[in-house]
């Protein structure tokens, strides 16, 4: 599947270019094609000088925290839900709690934790694959739920926002909220259906049944307070976890007598071995991606999804926040940049604005993701996750146009 992907962005760049050259007569559509390449090349680099640093410090983290039996009690806590959505995984295996934890992470904004977290949930399951380049049904499963990215407190666009000078940054919190649960509830039930997983069970169920009490009551919470406290709880409780779960790591550590700091270094010389292999596999996808972005199809495609929304009839406010969500499966910084572009020239609170801020906080970098967790173990085969996870984002961008309809509209 990943061939298939990879091969097709450069012929469908390679047609958008040579269309460009050969009926509008630009030919600098090619100058800006290499341009690209070599930049996403660089840009790959600099991404990883970043992962380096990041894998190396919570892969130190974790390892104190197995040492210390945490991750291993967690693990036990979710084997009665996990038994049923992953059957091939064992009751009480590791990657269960790595998972639990990269969940945590990523709901509460936590990027900079959840990736490392999820590389070695990833690395665990791949343990117990008798198929090292094809992707297990678990692992199909755990990739879908980490790119369907369920954010409680997506405190990165409440900054950019902020940034951009918006008397209330908070805004959008409650439709990302909405819109990132309903990516996430289609991704699971697309892998479910896949998969035929056992979902009506009473125990699945009342875990779901669960989850939406306590996210409907996280909500009507939040909905109540005030901008400014509710930006001020965010902040805080975005690093109090962070910090918090570190003092747990070190002190569950020590009290149960491991040499945390051997334990740490141990670690740590693991996520520079998990990193260093990530690289190539970097360079391949954003190149790609590059590539494609450059040729002007995406462009092209966004002209088309504008004339047919007008011969609809229906309102083109939302068309103006599509490149966020267009690019933002292949690039987040791409997204990211598109997001602040749109927020200065159209306004901040802009209705394409809000829209690009809900997309933005509400979906995932689905091919990067792909590229880094799959690329982490060697994965080359990845079956149905590809189209499971952007059945996911699609969802995602559908529920954050209709959200933002509902609330802004």
């Amino acid at each position: 599947m990943l061939n298939g992907l990879w091969l097709g962005f450069f012929l469908v760049a390679a047609v958008s270019a040579f269309s460009r050259w050969l009926a509008g007569g630009d030919a600098s559509v090619f100058a800006a094609m290499v341009e690209s390449l070599f930049g996403m090349a660089k840009l790959s680099v600099e991404v990883m000088v970043l992962l380096f640093g990041t894998l190396t410090l919570w892969l130190g983290f974790l390892r104190i925290a197995e040492k210390a039996g945490l991750v291993e009690l967690l693990a036990r806590l979710l084997t009665p839900l996990f038994r049923r959505l992953m059957p091939d995984v064992p009751a009480g295996h590791p990657a269960l709690g790595l998972i639990t934890l990269n969940f945590t992470a990523n709901a509460l904004g936590l990027d900079n934790a959840a990736t490392p977290i999820g590389l070695k949930a990833m690395r665990a399951l791949q343990d117990l694959n008798d198929k090292p380049d094809t992707a297990t049904n678990a692992q199909i499963l755990f990739l879908v739920l980490n790119t369907s990215s369920l954010t409680m407190l997506p405190v990165s666009i409440f900054m950019y926002r902020l940034q951009q000078g918006a008397s209330d940054p908070t805004l959008v919190f409650l439709p990302i909220l909405i819109a990132t649960s309903i990516g996430t509830l289609v991704g699971f039930l697309a892998v479910a259906a896949v998969q035929r997983l056992r979902v009506w069970d009473p125990v699945v169920l009342a875990w779901v049944a669960g989850f939406s009490v306590l996210l409907g009551g996280f909500m009507a919470l939040l909905g109540g307070m005030s901008a400014a406290a509710l930006a001020a709880l965010s902040s805080l409780l975005g690093n109090l976890v962070l910090f918090g779960l570190i003092l747990l790591f070190v002190a569950v550590g020590a009290l149960r007598r491991v040499p945390v700091y051997e334990a740490f270094v141990d670690g740590a010389k693991e996520g520079f071995e998990v990193a260093k292999n990530l690289l190539p596999y970097l360079v391949a996808m954003l190149c790609a991606v590059g590539v494609l972005r450059a040729s002007g199809a995406l462009d092209a495609l966004l002209g088309g999804i504008r004339f047919i929304v007008e011969s609809i009839g229906w309102d083109t406010r939302f068309v103006d926040a599509l490149p966020t969500a267009l690019v933002k499966p292949f690039s987040g910084s791409a997204a990211r940049a598109m997001l602040i572009e749109l927020m200065k020239t159209g306004g901040v609170d802009s209705f394409p604005a809000l829209v690009a801020a809900t997309v933005q906080g509400s979906t995932e970098t689905t091919f990067y993701v792909l590229a880094v967790y799959f690329g982490s173990v060697g994965i080359q085969r990845a079956r149905h996750a590809v189209g499971c996870a952007l059945l996911a984002d699609f969802a995602g961008v559908l529920a954050s146009i209709w959200v933002c309809y509902w609330f802004f509209g």
